[in-house]
């Protein structure tokens, strides 16, 4: 250890932030008294949660979690149990031994959609305070007739956007009391291990949503378990040579325009979200063909 005592404390932090895994941050505070005072100052933290752990039930998971918000939101009078009492608390504890966190990337389990065999979607959302956009991207693997696929299957596509959108409440709902408790934090990601969606709330987002009016429908919210989802429009694509959908969400008071400047818009949110690789081809072909718009109520 003499050698590494000579090197200067930000070169330390900054391989801490190389690191930013919170199980291996934590086991380096054993290490030493320097280490154990270094690691609490890493500003790059990738927390991985192998649970979900809540006040209600130590075996409901996320996906449970978004099964009962849906129930909800279908079925009200069947769901009446009240959630007002479900606090998760499991990563906000962890990261509480953290003090200068600026970058946080949250990994969940596993995906949140339960779909049929041979469906694939992915989804990523935007948020600040609520939902700002979310962009949704879902194929078929096999044969099928796709030529008359999209009217009889209309339904199950707007399912799919619904479930991505509820998944996607879930998830910034969960980190709420984390943004609470660390002011410093500029950047917030939240995956899964399926790597099937992705929560992103950017700089401009987390101000937005510190700055929030306290106790602003924290109610519904509550007995929800999610964040409630803003009225929205859903300019939905679909070619049935490629049996493949594209879906772009964007709230309704977010200065969301209408013909080319829409087109445009729903561009380079879908390019950003999905423009690599094979999906990128994918979705420049679903920019080409036309689009069907669909208005939805906050839920």
């Amino acid at each position: 250890m003499d050698g590494f005592d000579q090197l200067p404390d930000s070169l330390i932090l900054s391989i801490f932030n190389s690191v930013s895994d919170v199980k291996s941050l934590i086991r380096c505070r054993s290490v030493s008294k320097r280490f154990n005072s270094l690691v609490p100052q890493t500003e790059s933290i990738l927390l991985k949660i192998d649970r979900v752990i809540s006040s209600e039930s130590d075996s409901d998971s996320l996906f449970l979690s978004l099964i009962k918000s849906f129930l909800h939101f279908i079925l009200p009078k069947l769901t009446s149990s009240p959630l007002r009492n479900r606090t998760h608390t499991y990563p906000a504890q962890i990261l509480s031994r953290f003090q200068r966190i600026r970058e946080l990337h949250v990994e969940l389990p596993a995906g949140d959609l339960q779909l049929e065999k041979g469906t694939v979607v992915k989804w990523r959302a935007d948020f600040g305070e609520t939902l700002k956009s979310c962009v949704v991207f879902g194929f078929r693997v096999g044969s099928g007739n796709h030529e008359t696929e999209f009217a009889g299957r209309l339904k199950t596509r707007v399912m799919w956007t619904i479930s991505a959108l509820i998944a996607a409440s879930v998830r910034h709902f969960l980190l709420r009391e984390v943004v609470r408790e660390h002011n410093g934090v500029e950047e917030l990601v939240i995956t899964d291990r399926d790597g099937e969606g992705v929560v992103v709330v950017e700089k401009e987002g987390m101000r937005e949503w510190r700055e929030a009016r306290e106790g602003h429908v924290m109610g519904e919210e509550e007995e929800r378990g999610r964040t409630v989802v803003p009225g929205v429009r859903m300019r939905m694509r679909h070619e049935p040579r490629l049996g493949a959908t594209l879906v772009v969400v964007r709230a309704v008071g977010d200065g969301a325009h209408s013909g080319r400047l829409a087109d445009v818009e729903d561009a380079d949110l879908a390019m950003k979200a999905f423009g690599n690789g094979v999906s990128g081809d994918a979705i420049r072909e679903l920019l080409k063909v036309r689009s069907y718009l669909l208005e939805m109520n906050s839920f």
